[in-house]
This record gives structure tokens, C-alpha cells and sequence, in this order.
């Protein structure tokens, strides 16, 4: 089970007791961390927690002042150094003394019992739980950072998402125009950044982030090497179905972790379409005729990644007995064969860690090579879009972009 959905089952079991929580999210990082920006906690009454915002140092501080921090229900931040001991740090920070050289700033917020469910209490659990349901990404503003909280307060958002649209929890409409438009961008991108817009009252630093959906798989191929392939992307979260065109194979019993098993006649599928668009494919079959088939129904779509199992002359020879249009489709260019990392290792389970690995590599913009030869950051650093001066002329109400 991945963040979103253990956290949201999290939100479920306390919406069913009536129970309040505390939601802690990571919005900025400074130097080395485990965690990036919009990884979250669901902290229970009892000290029961969900999810992780560290590599597991800060998850029983957090846990234990959660609710003290929030005692008068309005968000705050604070902030943890992982770096050395410091007896100079400000009294909003804690020295872990961890040597990771970093700074974590977490925003606590209580979340009523309603909040689960209710569209106008929490807009942070209205895209979590959209984001699952639709099964698209959507991206999100908070703001994180304000000199006067009468004009713009901590906690404050806007969220942006491709089907539900622009949903504002702030105050300053000005505000909430501009940081539309960068979660245009965001969502565009993929990408979460960071962005100070400068009001009347001074600055006002907003995480804008973008909060991806279940990243999905499709399965060609029901033989018994797909099981433990089902079971590590299960691992991650992932949504996955799994079709072959002989119904003794694509049984959902043989696959309880998937979440959709179809037996499809080599035909064509009109549903595939929109199954594997911006989804990883892999086609494993083990059948000549099956691969043949699947392989050129695939390259007319519009897939993140294919992985096509097996020697590369004999993918190359089911290329040749394409047709012309699937040879040059443009998903072509996405096709990876022999699917997976050089790992080693010849047992399905090796074999599925090695196209998961690869998998994700790709969907991470990465090669899959050894960290210890990584010369660049090991995490993406987010965006830091340049400060914008926003000049509000008082009595006309208007605002200036300098």
C-alpha cells in the first residue's frame, strides 16, 4: 500500500469513529532529507500514526506534539535539523543531531471528524481523495510562509486539478489569481516548487506542489511469473491490470493483489486506449502470437514505458511482423526490450525486481545506475520560482507585477 492510500484509509477509519486527527506534511527542505515536500503523516488521538516524513528520526517527536502544536486549531510549522548538534538554533527548531546536514519544516493541522468527508472543511483531504477517485494528479498551494497572517495565514490554499477545476480556501483574491496560474504550471510540469509573491504586508512564501495519482500498470501476460510482478507494484501502490487472451490464465482468483483482471480475445480492445495512456506497459505473454498482438495494440497508444520480455531477436523478430503503422507509432521510442535493469538473477522474482526497477527508474527521469556514482543530488530539488514584487494600490484595490 502506497502513502495516499494507507493515508486515506487513515482519514476513513478516523471519520468513522468521529474522531479528530492531525495531518503533518512536509513543505520545505533545506539541504539532505529523506523525504521531499508533500510527504505526510495522519496522527490519530490515541498517538497512532500513518506515514512517514522522515527516514523514520522525527516520526515519534511528531507524533508526540501533534496535537499540543495544534491545541489551538490553527495550522503551524516547525522545523527539525537533522545536521549536528546546534545550541544555536532557534526555539521553533530541533537538533536531531542525525549528521544529515538538513533542515525538515513540517505544517501541523487538526482535521475535524467531518473533514473526511466534507468538501468546504479541509481541502488537503479533498485532493488526496480526488486525486484517488479520478486518477489524476492535481496540484496544490499552501502557504507556508507569511509576515502578517491577518492579511495571509499559514495553511491557506488553492488546489488545481485537470477534471475538478479551482477550489480556493484564502482570503486574498489577488493572491489566489496568481498562485493559479503557477499551478497551471505545476500541474504541466509534474513538478512541485516553491514561490514567494510579496504582498502589502511582506512576503508570503507557498509550496506549490504537485500531488500525483496512483501511477498504473498494465500486464500482458497471466502466466505464474506476472504473480510476484503484481505483488511488488501492489507494494508500491500501484493500480494494476492484468489482461491474457486465455480465460484459464486471467482468472482474478490466480491474482487477488490486482486490481483488475480481464480475459480479452486477441482482438482489438477499445478500452486500451485510455487504460494505457501514461501508464507503464509490460507484455509477457510467453506466446508468440499473444506478444505479437498485444505489443502492436500497445504501440497505438500512448504509454509511459513498454517492456517487452524476452531476447531482443526475438522482440526485434515481432517487430518485423508489425505492421508498418505500429513500426513507426510514435510510442516506439518508449519501448524497452530486454525489458528491466542488468540485476542479475534469473527466478520471476528476480526478473519482476528488475522491470519494476527499471519501471521506476523511468518514470523518475533516472538511468537505474549505482548511487555510490551519482555525482548530482540523490532527490530532484524542487523549483524555486523567482520572487514576483506585488505592489497593492489601496484604494483602487488593484495590484501591480513588478
Amino acid at each position: 500500500m502506497n502513502d495516499l492510500s494507507s493515508l486515506l484509509e487513515a482519514l476513513d477509519q478516523a471519520q468513522a469513529g468521529q474522531q479528530e486527527v492531525v495531518i503533518a506534511t512536509v513543505v520545505k527542505v533545506e539541504g539532505s532529507a529523506y523525504r521531499r515536500p508533500g510527504a505526510r503523516m495522519v496522527i490519530a488521538q490515541l498517538g497512532d500514526s500513518t506515514g512517514t516524513v522522515s527516514g523514520g528520526c522525527l516520526e515519534s517527536d511528531v507524533s508526540k506534539k501533534a496535537w499540543w502544536l495544534t491545541a489551538n486549531g490553527k495550522p503551524t510549522i516547525r522545523s527539525y535539523s537533522t545536521g549536528e548538534d546546534d545550541d544555536e538554533l532557534e526555539e521553533a527548531e530541533l537538533s536531531f543531531g542525525l549528521g544529515c546536514n538538513g533542515t525538515v519544516h513540517i505544517l501541523f493541522e487538526r482535521i475535524q471528524p467531518q473533514a473526511a468527508v466534507s468538501e468546504s472543511a479541509s481541502l488537503v483531504v479533498d485532493v488526496l481523495r480526488d486525486v484517488r477517485a479520478r486518477g489524476e494528479g492535481a496540484a496544490l498551494a499552501t502557504v507556508i510562509g507569511s509576515h502578517d497572517e491577518r492579511q495571509v495565514a499559514i495553511g491557506e490554499r488553492v488546489v488545481l486539478g485537470p477534471s475538478s477545476g479551482l477550489r480556493t480556501q484564502m482570503r486574498e483574491r489577488w493572491l489566489a489569481r496568481m498562485i493559479a496560474e503557477d499551478l497551471r504550471a505545476v500541474l504541466d510540469g509534474r513538478r512541485s516548487a516553491t514561490r514567494t509573491y510579496e504582498g502589502a504586508g511582506g512576503d508570503i512564501e507557498v509550496l506549490l506542489e504537485y500531488v500525483p495519482a496512483p501511477r498504473r500498470l498494465v500486464i500482458f501476460g497471466a502466466g505464474h511469473d506476472a504473480s510476484p510482478l503484481v505483488s511488488m507494484a501492489r507494494l508500491q501502490g500501484w493500480h494494476i491490470t492484468l489482461i491474457d487472451a486465455r480465460p484459464h490464465f486471467a482468472r482474478a482468483q490466480r491474482f487477488p493483489e490486482a486490481d483488475r483482471v480481464l480475459a480479452a480475445p486477441l482482438e482489438p480492445l477499445p478500452e486500451l486506449a485510455a487504460m494505457a495512456a501514461d501508464a507503464a506497459v509490460v507484455v509477457m505473454t510467453h506466446s508468440l502470437t499473444q506478444d505479437r498482438h498485444w505489443l502492436g495494440q500497445v504501440l497505438q497508444c500512448a504509454p509511459a514505458y513498454i517492456g517487452q520480455l524476452g531476447p531482443r531477436s526475438r522482440t526485434e523478430r515481432l517487430l518485423d511482423e508489425l505492421p508498418a503503422q505500429d513500426r513507426e507509432a510514435p510510442a516506439l521510442s518508449r519501448l524497452h526490450y530486454p525489458v528491466g535493469l542488468d540485476l542479475g538473477g534469473d527466478t520471476p522474482d528476480s526478473v519482476a525486481l528488475s522491470i519494476l526497477s527499471e519501471i521506476n527508474a523511468v518514470f523518475n527521469g533516472r538511468n537505474g545506475s549505482m548511487l555510490k556514482f551519482r555525482e548530482a543530488s540523490i532527490h530532484a530539488v524542487e523549483a524555486s520560482i523567482h520572487a514576483v514584487d506585488v505592489k497593492l494600490e489601496q484604494q483602487a484595490g488593484l495590484r501591480m507585477i513588478g
